[in-house]
Formats: C-alpha cells, structure tokens, sequence
C-alpha cells in the first residue's frame, strides 16, 4: 500500500529500485522524491491540469510522473535511463491505470531532443532534473520548443539562485541573461532534502519560469556570444572582456558606446535588453 492512494511512497520507491536493481548514480543526478506531499506541492505550483500536455524529463521511479497524471494531463516522460523508461508504464498501470493512455515515454537524452519526436507540442515543462545538467536542459528545450510557456523544475538551490538572478546580483550570470531572453525566472519553493532517496548533500529549489513575447532586433545566437564573452572575464570592463568578440578592445568600447552602454561597467551590470542592443550592432 502506498501512504497516499496513487502516489508511490518510501516503501514502494526502495521496492521498485530493487526490483529493477537500480543503484542511483551521481552521474546521471538520481536522487528519487519519496514524499506524497512534496510531489502534491509541485503539481499545484506547476498549476497544470487537463488541458496541459506536460513534458517531464528524468521521471525515474515514476513519482511526479503520477502526481501529474493525476491532474489530467497528458505526460511525455523522456528518461535516459533505459531500465527506468522501460519500468514506467507499468508503474502508471498499476498505481493509475486510468491514465495509461495518457503517458507517451521517450527513452532519449534530453539535451538531445527534438521537436519532431514528441506527439505532440508539449505546453508545460515540470521536472526534478539532475542538477549537473538543469540549465542546459532548459534553455535547450526552450530554444527547441517554442510551445513550452510554463516551467517548473526542481535544481540545486544554488542554481535556482542563478536562474532566478537578476542584474547587480553576486549570482547574475550566464543562465540569468539567457533565461531571461526567453521570459521570466524566479524561485518558489524550498525542498527539504529528507523527501530525496538517496538524500542529496545539496540543497534544492523549485524554479518557476514563464515565457514570453519573442524578442527582435537581435539573433539569439549573437545575444548568446556577446553574453558568454562579457562572463567570461567578470572582474574585467566590458571593454576588455568584449575585445576578442568584438575584435578589439577598441571596437569593443566603440560598440559599447554606441549601445549606450558605459565600457567602463561589467557584465553583471546588464540587463538582457542591453546584450540584445549591443549584439544587434556586429
């Protein structure tokens, strides 16, 4: 029995990880949510229901998986761990058999998906994804599916911190300016680390992330290369941390100034708006 009706508790996470003999690994970050509550607690943040098609990367065992099933969703479970994707749906039979038809399981890598293996255009993405490879997967997947407008992903808070940063911020960074190219990140929710077999040595959030209107005036692409330069070097001027994207300090400085921008400042101090302004100018 499960401590909450369609919901895998404790028990059933161990009993299903030795039956599939399934030994979490660093590599691919499985850490597994037993808590009933907490997978409750992120369905209601994610805010889906049965008009949602819900991508879910790295279901593992299958806890979130059910907790969005039961909100009547559809789910695309992409899982890289053949041996998991392959024990899913079984899972879902078993603990929620009226929505088997409405979980599709890809066994792929997700930062390697792409749009035309999916079913469907998915609207939502929710996850507790491996924190070595959170911010990849999500700018991916937005990059890649222009269908996605909300997110909700479980990182390490460290991470959330970053993702959620704005400009001026000590943890204003790459993943900031790149999220925010795509819409708006903050953080939600703290998660204990007691609900996590095996518990992680890592504190984690919940990351809240909406999409929104397309951006002009300056390609993706440049915006990204201009942003990885001005990092690149944070204790360093724009002006001398652009001058090998630029070809020159001096062109550099020459860019800043015409973007309005003082050359003088460092990447931290600019927004999304400012790169975009800067990058339409090469």
């Amino acid at each position: 029995m499960t401590d909450t009706p369609g919901l895998l508790g404790p028990a059933e996470i161990r009993g299903l990880a030795a039956e599939l003999d399934v030994r979490p690994t660093k590599k691919l970050g499985q850490n597994f949510v037993h808590d009933a509550n907490t997978v409750r607690r992120i369905v209601d943040l994610a805010g889906v229901g049965a008009g949602d098609v819900v991508l879910e990367v790295g279901p593992g065992l299958g806890s979130l998986t059910l907790g969005l099933l039961g909100t009547g969703a559809r789910v695309v479970a992409v899982e890289i761990d053949p041996v998991l994707a392959g024990r899913l749906p079984e899972t879902v039979r078993a603990h929620a058999p009226a929505s088997v038809e409405a979980l599709t399981v890809l066994g792929a890598d997700a930062l390697r998906l792409r749009a035309n293996q999916l079913p469907e255009p998915p609207t939502a993405l929710v996850a507790n994804l491996p924190y070595n490879v959170a911010v990849p997967v999500v700018l991916h997947l937005l990059a890649e599916l222009p269908s996605l407008c909300h997110v909700l992903v479980m990182v390490q808070t460290e991470v959330a911190d970053r993702m959620a940063a704005g400009p001026g911020s000590r943890v204003y960074g790459v993943p900031s300016v790149k999220l925010a190219w795509y819409g708006s990140a903050r953080k939600v929710a703290a998660v204990p680390r007691a609900v996590f077999w095996p518990v992680p040595n890592v504190d984690s959030s919940l990351v809240a992330f909406e999409r929104g209107e397309p951006r002009g005036g300056a390609d993706r692409a440049a915006v990204f290369a201009a942003v990885d330069a001005a990092f690149s070097q944070r204790r360093k001027t724009l002006r001398a941390a652009l001058a090998a994207w630029a070809g020159s300090a001096e062109r550099a400085g020459e860019l800043l100034v015409a973007a309005g921008i003082d050359p003088r400042t460092r990447g931290e101090q600019l927004t999304v708006d400012d790169f975009a302004r800067l990058a339409a100018l090469v």
